[in-house]
């Protein structure tokens, strides 16, 4: 099936809405060949989307390369790349889909952060050993091995981008006379004999990555891409600043000939210390604090390096958090009457001041990360198949429900006085009453598209872009309406802020916000603000958001909103960020980027407060109290840094679990509840620490 096409005259009808089944939501990368698009399926999992320029689809060549890409990246498919989900090599407009996850590319980490330190080269080195062998066990010669097609996952590198591979036994030949592959990584065969390349090509490659891993720069520099390939065929490699220890390795990665150049089997025996090793701790380097502000003209504070000015494709895998509604059993637990907590304090409850945390059974160890929020004095959580309610004081279970396997993302909330699941279900509600776990109300409905929670309501929008407002302790319908101007009138809410909100960019240069009171429908405001704008909190009567640079998955700026004055206010960000997550406290605006790094922003005075390289690949949304901001890591990790000086204040272990190799596609944030401070974890825990006391977790 051909990428369908957007109805409407200008730009915006030339891009395709769907690939396939694939909604195509927004440009994550463009090159040469193709865009990348961020795509969800039917069920809701994130995909990248591949879809070829319209005029490279009308060439013959072009799409038997394509074809080919396909295959190669379906033949290799693993645990060191993206697997394919779905493709269409004949459609009009070719595309192809892998799962999808965030993180940063080699070449954009060594612009953000310099030069890696030898511990972390050797993890690179065995990483990526391990992905060329299992690349080239299925026939694969990459060709195209460069820092911007080495993906820094949570769980090791991943090597994306087969456009130019090709299997050993293809009949697809590379032209006479045309080169295809990266000057400063191809090796002297790729150059002098392009029809013979083979699996040592890319083990030239690994070295030549190396090398700028460790340094910045390749083996053999220069501006001009002629005298590089002079230098790939004739000249030493300049190996100044690669660790001693690595070296000589990375030399014998760079031999001339073929045949001189270690495999990728014997890469790994010389890195066996650390080829099953990818260090997923947090890392936490001196940081940077003072009042950094927005350039003026005539003068620009000192910043940071800038990530890539063009980001490349990222592949990856996604396993999304899933869980849903109809009420097949709910069962109280009494007593003992199930899982337990491993509790510091007895059931009848201790003083806070002698609160040392509690860890709760898994209620479902194979069904990922539990997904929580608070409420009617529960904990209120929810994992694939059940929702169960935890007692905050010392993790016991109250009861469980189970429900229908569903994607959804968000744990359940409490509105209404009820349990709302908040399910993907599409054409059911239900609640729950959150003493027992029994169902208070449910209806049907017709296929709806979203659902949220705000100001005792859940505002439903439909498939034909209607918006019903259902009233949480009842289920009855108070309100219904189209918003006129908008496609998909998807709406954000925040606590304590009594209103909801839908945003709508026709193009990259102004969003539309409009401001819904939940209870009624009716429309409070309404304002175009410059830019592509996400809303992320409120707060003291503004609202929040994020500018996004959707071709580059960049965040550039903060913007903040004051409709009783009809103002905005605008902070550009020293650096942009990569994928960031933000939250909104007292007028300070936490972002976490892929990659680890974590900014605190006060609009109120618009100067960044603090920055913090944490490490961290993949995190929550962070969250803030007083004291500190929390975040929760890819392997059940709870971190915490100070909220006024930025520097790290502690950590919780790590807990895997069984699932280790699965990524979630969003993370969950920890729940602050006075002085304690709730999180779960990949084994499927959930867990609860001292906010007051980092240091002792």
């Amino acid at each position: 099936m051909a990428p369908q096409q957007n109805t409407g005259a200008g730009a915006e009808a030339e891009h395709p809405a769907y690939a396939g089944h694939y909604r195509l939501e927004s440009c994550l990368g463009s090159g040469g060949m193709g865009v990348v698009h961020l795509a969800r399926s039917t069920s809701g999992m994130k995909l990248a989307v591949k879809v070829v320029h319209g005029q490279f689809a009308r060439d013959p060549e072009f799409r038997g390369r394509f074809r080919q890409e396909v295959a190669a990246a379906r033949r290799v498919s693993g645990a060191f790349t993206a697997s394919v989900v779905d493709a269409d090599p004949e459609a009009e407009r070719p595309w192809m889909a892998t799962l999808f996850i965030p993180g940063l590319t080699l070449s954009d980490h060594v612009k953000r952060n310099g030069a890696m330190p030898p511990a972390q080269l050797r993890r690179l080195m065995a990483g990526l050993a391990e992905a060329l062998r299992d690349i080239h066990r299925v026939g694969v010669v990459h060709r195209d091995l460069k820092p911007s097609n080495v993906l820094l996952a949570e769980d090791g590198p991943k090597v994306i981008d087969f456009g130019i591979s090709r299997p050993k036994d293809s009949e697809l030949r590379t032209e006479t006379g045309k080169l295809i592959g990266t000057p400063p990584f191809m090796a002297p065969e790729q150059f002098r004999r392009p029809r013979e390349v083979g699996p040592a090509a890319d083990v030239f490659a690994l070295g030549s990555v190396m090398v700028h891993a460790a340094t910045g720069r390749g083996p053999f520099d220069s501006d001009s891409p002629y005298v590089v390939a002079y230098q790939v065929v004739h000249d030493e490699p300049d190996l100044t600043g690669v660790p001693e220890n690595l070296a000589p390795l990375v030399l014998r990665c760079l031999a001339k000939e073929p045949e001189d150049r270690p495999t990728p089997d014997e890469l790994m025996h010389e890195l066996r210390s650390v080829a099953a090793s990818y260090d997923t701790q947090a890392f936490i380097p001196a940081q940077r604090t003072g009042q950094v502000t927005r350039p003026e003209p005539g003068g620009e504070p000192e910043r940071r390096p800038a990530p890539s000015s063009r980001r490349k494709w990222i592949l990856a895998a996604v396993t999304l958090g899933v869980v849903a509604v109809a009420a097949l059993a709910s069962v109280p637990l009494l007593n003992g009457g199930g899982p337990t907590a491993e509790s510091s304090t007895a059931r009848s409850g201790s003083p806070e001041s002698r609160f040392s945390g509690w860890e709760a059974k898994p209620v479902s160890a194979d069904a990922g990360m539990p997904q929580c929020s608070s409420g009617a004095g529960r904990l209120v959580c929810a994992q694939r198949g059940v929702v169960f309610a935890l007692d905050p004081s010392d993790g016991s279970l109250l009861w469980r429900h189970s429900v229908a396997e569903t994607v959804r993302n968000g744990p359940p909330v409490v509105s209404g006085g009820l349990v709302q699941p908040l399910t993907d279900r599409r054409e059911h509600l239900a609640a729950l009453d959150p003493a027992s776990g029994r169902v208070s109300w449910q209806r049907s409905l017709s296929a709806y598209s979203g659902l949220q929670s705000a100001g005792g309501m859940l505002l439903v929008t439909g498939s034909d872009a209607s918006v019903t407002g259902v009233d949480s302790s009842s289920g009855r319908t108070k309100w219904k309406r189209d918003f006129p101007g908008r496609r998909d009138p998807y709406f954000a809410s925040f606590p304590g802020d009594p209103l909801a909100y839908t945003t709508y960019t026709s193009d990259a240069s102004n969003t539309r916000v409009t401001a819904v009171d939940p209870t009624t429908g009716d429309v409070r405001w309404d304002a175009r603000l410059k830019g592509d704008l996400t809303p992320v909190g409120a707060d003291d009567g503004s609202v929040y958001f994020l500018a996004v640079d959707r071709a580059e998955g960049t965040t550039t700026a903060v913007v903040r909103y004051s409709p009783a004055s009809r103002t905005s206010h605008r902070m550009a960000l020293p650096v942009p960020l990569v994928d960031a997550r933000a939250s909104v406290r007292g007028g300070v605006v936490h972002l976490l980027a892929a990659g680890g790094s974590l900014e605190a922003v006060d609009m109120n005075t618009r100067k960044l407060l603090w920055h913090v390289e944490t490490s961290v690949n993949r995190g929550s949304e962070p969250v803030a109290d007083s004291r500190h901001v929390y975040v929760t890591t890819a392997d059940g990790r709870l971190l915490a840094v100070d909220a006024r000086k930025g520097t790290f204040a502690g950590q919780t272990p790590p807990r895997l679990g069984g699932n280790s190799g699965q990524v979630v596609g969003s993370l969950p944030q920890p729940v602050i509840i006075g002085t304690r401070v709730y999180a779960t974890a990949p084994d499927g825990t959930v867990f609860a620490v001292d906010a007051r006391k980092p240091s002792a977790w």
